[in-house]
């Protein structure tokens, strides 16, 4: 399988790859000599495009590149599946969201997943399974660039327990969706998360 990263930088991306993904329509290219991502960042609203890729022989070694100038945050979170074939989304700050967070000091990505998405929706998981994909999301914190990488998982829980939005965090709602009402989450997300439900569940 080819090497590619998706970075998101709010509603834009910045697709790192061998070659082309199919599904890329409407793009820009970015050179990959004299490469410069805070150049590239702070440049960002002066184009039109929504879609920049940049071509290179080992995009591996691009991004590598790109997180040794900026500091890195890394989340994990959950995609909780329901014994009724239904599938645990909140809503934060106004946004759909899948639960996640920072990982605390020494602690492990499957074991902040797990605690994450107990904490934010008052929920007992019943079983954490493999890792999905991670997501990748940098922005602007107190003048400094931070790229926030999110490891995924998927989970299993019962439906039937009371949901508890964790309040202090920005959650407002909890909620377990079908698939067939997965609609009103795709049109009020976030693209990393639309990422996430790409794949098969």
């Amino acid at each position: 399988m080819a090497q590619k990263y998706n970075i998101y930088i709010n509603e834009k991306k910045l697709i790192i790859c061998t070659q082309l993904p199919k599904y890329v329509q409407s793009y820009q290219v970015i050179e990959v000599e004299g490469f410069d991502f805070e150049i590239f960042f702070h440049t960002l609203n002066n184009h039109q495009h929504t879609t920049f890729v940049l071509l290179c022989p080992n995009p591996k070694f691009i991004f590598s590149k790109i997180k040794t100038t900026i500091k890195v945050i890394e989340a994990a979170g959950g995609f909780v599946k329901s014994d009724e074939d239904k599938y645990l989304f909140i809503k934060r700050n106004g946004y759909w969201d899948l639960p996640k967070g920072k990982l605390e000091p020494n602690e492990k990505k499957k074991q902040a997943a797990l605690r994450e998405v107990e904490e934010e929706c008052g929920i007992t998981v019943e079983s954490l399974g493999k890792k999905i994909t991670k997501t990748y999301h940098i922005y602007e914190l107190k003048g400094k660039l931070v790229l926030k990488i999110s490891h995924w998982y998927r989970m299993k829980a019962i439906a039937n327990q009371a949901l508890v939005p964790q309040i202090e965090e920005g959650i407002t709602e909890v909620q377990w969706l079908p698939k067939s009402k997965w609609d009103i989450v795709k049109t009020n997300t976030y693209p990393s998360i639309l990422e996430v439900l790409a794949y098969k569940v």
